[in-house]
């Protein structure tokens, strides 16, 4: 089959070549062709050497597609050659893999298959840090930096659609009128340094905060806190510690933790993951989650790809596509 690997550091290191087919499923694992992968910040932080785990070159990349099950174990039930699954391992920049059936969900038979390769890592990051980390209220704020970003725009929809209000730091104002238009209850541009000021109906601050930047960021979204509030940083974006105040921590009670969907997966129950996927797949025949696609390529050309994907200011993602795709 052909695959995708790093044979040491950064994009120019990737090479697609034929290699091994991956092994037959065992009993009770699945056999899975690659339909559409998605090109992520996580995937290219792995190429680069700066993700929080490291696997030694070559190795396939690609944390998030969506699949078709080829065959199946003699001990696996409720799948059937045909069904479209995500898997939550990744090495999915690949035609091929092997999957353990407890380790995918199985999607909608109907699913637009460009936002079914798109479900798996940053609508569900958006759902779990806006459900799993604080107990919020219908009309509490929520404040976020990097929110135009496709898990910050996600957190808008889907805080919208639970009735929570977010306030949203951007780099440009275009980016801000986008957000707005998607229902963001407020913005500011911000540069990531010095104080922000909160908007006019959040006197007492947000209780949450999503931080993907770092460094002084950190510090900007606790001056827009309530006493006891929380910040989960989720992203490197700036490749710098995050920068906090002691002062927010010792006298506002406010709490700074980490939030890496990997490790959600680990923690949370079967049957809360199925319902989770399963509310994200209606919230996306309803619109409410989705993200546009601005370029596809074959995955013979994943170097070009992630070149692509690595640019600023874009308002869409990447996908590699294969020969199995429906398209191809």
């Amino acid at each position: 089959m052909k695959a995708a690997q790093a044979q040491g550091t950064g994009l120019d290191a990737l090479e697609v070549a034929e290699i091994a087919d991956p092994p037959a499923p065992g009993p009770r694992e699945l056999g899975l062709d690659v339909l559409a992968a998605t090109i992520n910040p996580a995937d290219l932080l792995l190429l680069e050497g700066r993700y929080g785990t490291r696997p030694p070159p070559p190795f396939i990349p690609g944390a998030e597609a969506v699949c078709r099950v080829r065959e199946g174990g003699a001990e696996v039930q409720g799948f059937a050659a045909g069904d479209l699954v995500i898997p939550f391992a990744g090495q999915c920049w690949a035609e091929r893999m092997t999957a353990k059936a407890g380790g995918v969900v199985k999607l909608d038979p109907g699913i637009d298959l460009d936002q079914a390769a798109m479900l798996k890592a940053n609508p569900a990051t958006a759902l779990a840090m806006l459900e799993d980390l604080v107990t919020l209220q219908p009309g509490d704020w929520v404040a976020q930096n990097a929110a135009n970003s496709a898990v910050g725009v996600h957190v808008v929809k889907i805080a919208g659609a639970l009735g929570l209000k977010t306030f949203n730091v951007v780099r440009r104002e275009a980016a801000a009128a986008r957000l707005r238009a998607r229902g963001a209850d407020a913005g500011v541009v911000h540069d990531g340094g010095g104080a922000l000021e909160a908007p006019e109906g959040m006197p007492e601050g947000a209780r949450l905060a999503f931080d993907a930047i770092g460094g002084g960021a950190t510090d900007a979204l606790a001056g827009i806190m309530a006493d006891g509030g929380t910040i989960a940083n989720y992203g490197l974006l700036s490749g710098e510690p995050c920068r906090i105040d002691s002062h927010h921590l010792v006298f506002r009670r406010m709490t700074l933790r980490g939030f890496w969907l990997a490790d959600w997966y680990g923690t949370v129950a079967r049957d809360v993951l199925t319902a989770r996927y399963a509310q994200l797949m209606g919230w996306l025949e309803e619109g409410v989650v989705g993200a546009p696609v601005i370029a596809r390529y074959p995955l013979a050309e994943a170097a070009k790809a992630g070149a692509h994907a690595a640019q600023g200011a874009r308002d869409g993602k990447i996908l590699l596509t294969t020969d199995a795709h429906p398209d191809a």
